[in-house]
């Protein structure tokens, strides 16, 4: 059950229009009136409230259903109980998705600044936006219309930061130009020094990083990940582009739009990923690798080398998965000979 001191509900919604939400169709269209008052999970969902359910390996539970409704395919349909009433969709995975943003959204902060905040006075604000407690907005920064700037967010001298953007509590942004509609989620660094040094006679030496962060739009940067500033070469992050927790993005990398990058993942500097590339969890990638369009590395990979476009690779080295599944298969094969 969603919390709603979190979340505002705006049901209930009768049955006939979660079909039409949904792209469903309702078995029973004599049904079409009931009213459900929420969403919930397939085995906690009860009277009033609707559930989905697309996974063949969860059919054995499916006569556990106890919700007043539940979206399903037509192939799992007849696994429902008869009490239950069953709408139909071609994909109840994207039904959820349509579903959740019809009856749930989050508290909307008043667009106001906080006098708590501190603003430079050549910073630009655009129209409507909220600025949290001890929000630092810096010399000649810029924001566009619509943003929200959590409490205790940094913006540093100079950053451009676009319309309907969202800066999570605690972040720190510095050097850097940020685009349209972009969630720079809480803790998050972006525009640090990229890890560049020279040893000389026995000392690391500093190189100076010149570079700037540039995000493109609709770009999501999770919390506490780090995206670094180059020495001469911008750090560039693609439209569209999704980036989990905790990653790390060197200086100089280059990620195209629409890429992938899970939690924990660390890509070396001068890096370049093509578009529609997806980087499981914890993946290691050296630096100046380049994997190409549509790529696929799995979870715990090491990327030693350059990725054709459309390749799946898997293992550290990384290698095409098919093979990596091979290896692992004689091994097992050799541990039980011996």
């Amino acid at each position: 059950m969603v919390d709603k001191r979190f979340f505002i509900n705006n049901g209930p919604f009768n049955l006939a229009k979660i079909a039409e939400i949904c792209d469903a169709k309702l078995m029973d269209e004599t049904k079409g009136n009931i009213e459900v008052s929420d969403i919930n999970t397939m085995l906690a969902a009860g009277n009033g409230e609707i559930c989905f359910f697309y996974d063949k390996k969860s059919k054995e539970k499916a006569k556990e259903i106890k919700a007043a409704a539940c979206i399903t395919n037509q192939e799992l349909a007849d696994f429902v109980d008869k009490d239950v009433i069953v709408l139909i969709s071609e994909n109840p995975k994207l039904s959820f998705f349509k579903l959740n943003y019809a009856f749930y959204e989050e508290y909307k902060a008043e667009a106001k600044v906080s006098d708590k905040a501190s603003i430079h006075k050549t910073a630009k604000i655009g129209n409507n936006c909220t600025i949290g407690d001890y929000a630092v907005i810096g010399e000649n920064a810029e924001l566009g219309d619509n943003c929200v700037i959590e409490p205790n967010v940094t913006i540093a001298k100079g950053c451009v930061i676009g319309s309907n953007c969202r800066i999570g509590a605690n972040a720190a942004l510095s050097y850097c130009i940020i685009g349209n509609g972009c969630y720079i989620y809480t803790g998050a660094r972006i525009g640090a020094d990229g890890f560049g040094f020279n040893t000389i006679q026995g000392q690391h030496k500093r190189i100076p990083q010149l570079g700037r962060v540039i995000i493109g739009n609709d770009v999501e940067i999770g919390a506490n990940t780090c995206v670094d500033r180059g020495a001469l070469d911008d750090t560039v992050i693609g439209n569209g582009v999704r980036v989990d927790n905790l990653a790390q993005i060197a200086h100089g990398d280059k990620i195209g739009d629409g890429c992938i990058i899970v939690a924990q993942v660390g890509i070396a500097g001068s890096s370049t990923l093509g578009k529609y590339v997806v980087v499981g969890g914890q993946v290691g990638v050296a630096d100046h690798i380049h994997i190409e369009d549509f790529a696929q590395i799995a979870a715990q990979s090491g990327i030693m080398r350059n990725v054709e476009s459309g390749a799946v690779v898997m293992g550290t080295p990384a290698v095409p998965i098919k093979d990596f599944m091979r290896q692992a298969s004689f091994l097992q094969k050799s541990i039980k000979k011996s």
